[in-house]
């Protein structure tokens, strides 16, 4: 039986008319139910949970369904919900904390790395029967999570501006201090002792601001996926999670083998990778984790649909992952869409495009500005 998951996306809130980021989160979350929809740092997104699930299927179903009544609910506020990294039309103003104590102190201890925290993610979680194994499935699977990030990739501008970034929220992210990829421990033992020695020196405030890309949950007896962009598309969402899925399963499979690799020590070239998939996305090169050479990133995607072939045939899955990942890169990065829709049409209607492919839409041409125009 396939391995159980869950997905945690974050959704900026947009006002309607003027496509503008804006801090109205509390307004939102009153009329949507509290077992489901949360809050952020910043008042300008909100977090779903979607429920464990077996089957792709079934995650798509629940993952839709959500979006639908976010949307309907953003909608009768005057309001829309983009899954993204960053949205294209916000002002530093945006910032608004979320009036809780642990928030309050993060923005306090953290200051500009707190307040310019207005970007989105989107968190897979896959269920692991112990936390010494999800410790040692960390190490086996982080070669691979760049191109998931690559596939997620939809944060080209900030604060108005084109970056040159597929994911600019990466390079925003990875400013706190216990971001980007993670080292490699023999046991849970080993990783706590890490943990703590970060809360004892004051670094962090507790377990849940380990942000690197991926993580044991500090909540859940699962190996959460951190590294991805909110994806305005769920099919992206879908790809990402049965992708990093059967990752971890053939991890599982091959650390409960006598002659089980150890760590390689690749921290640093771990860390080049992620910024060149953050830097092109799908449209240029990306990383082979064999070779650590550039190449293609069709043929690195494809590469992987190749390694996870077998795990995603015995779940049931390959078919569906098949189709995805070509239609993805078909039809390029949420960045590419992005950016395409910004030169030709401006800012605004990049938010339109973003917005209606949230809600499911498949948008090609735009709806006159209003408010903030886009360049």
């Amino acid at each position: 039986m396939s391995v159980h998951i869950g997905v945690e996306e974050e959704f900026h809130v947009v006002e309607e008319e003027s496509r503008l980021l804006v801090p109205r989160a509390d307004t939102l979350l009153e009329g949507l139910p509290g077992r489901t929809f949360t809050t952020e740092l910043q008042q300008s997104a909100v977090e779903s949970n979607s429920a464990v699930h077996t089957t792709l299927d079934d995650l798509y179903a629940d993952l839709t369904g959500t979006r639908r009544r976010l949307d309907s609910a953003a909608r009768e506020r005057g309001l829309a919900v983009a899954a993204a990294g960053t949205v294209p039309l916000a002002r530093a103003s945006a910032q608004h904390p979320t009036d809780d104590f642990r928030y309050q102190h993060m923005v306090d201890e953290y200051q500009t790395v707190a307040d310019e925290q207005l970007i989105c993610g989107a968190q897979v979680h896959v269920d692991m029967p112990d936390r010494d194994l999800a410790v040692r499935v960390m190490c086996e699977v982080s070669p691979w999570l760049h191109v998931l990030l690559a596939l997620s990739a939809s944060s080209p501008f900030w604060l108005g501006a084109d970056t040159g970034y597929a994911s600019w929220r990466t390079m925003l992210w990875q400013r706190w201090p216990t971001a980007g990829p993670i080292g490699c421990y023999a046991n849970a033992a080993e990783y706590d002792e890490a943990v703590q020695d970060l809360i004892s020196s004051k670094v962090i405030s507790d377990p849940g601001m380990i942000y690197y890309d991926i993580r044991p949950s500090a909540h859940q007896q699962t190996l959460e996926l951190r590294i991805c962009d909110a994806c305005p598309r769920v099919e992206t969402v879908v790809l990402i999670a049965g992708l990093y899925r059967a990752l971890v399963t053939q991890a599982r499979e091959r650390l409960q083998e006598p002659d089980a690799p150890g760590c390689q020590g690749r921290h640093e070239w771990l860390r080049a990778a992620g910024w060149r998939a953050a830097r092109s996305g799908l449209e240029e090169s990306l990383i082979i984790p064999d070779t650590r050479r550039a190449a293609p990133a069709e043929q690195v995607v494809r590469s992987l649909l190749a390694r996870v072939r077998p795990t995603l045939e015995a779940d049931g899955d390959w078919k569906t992952v098949q189709e995805l990942a070509e239609q993805a890169l078909a039809d390029g990065s949420a960045a590419h869409r992005m950016r395409r829709t910004a030169e030709d049409e401006g800012l605004a209607a990049c938010v339109d495009l973003v917005t209606a492919e949230t809600r499911g839409e498949r948008r090609t041409g735009r709806r006159p500005a209003a408010g903030a125009a886009g360049g």
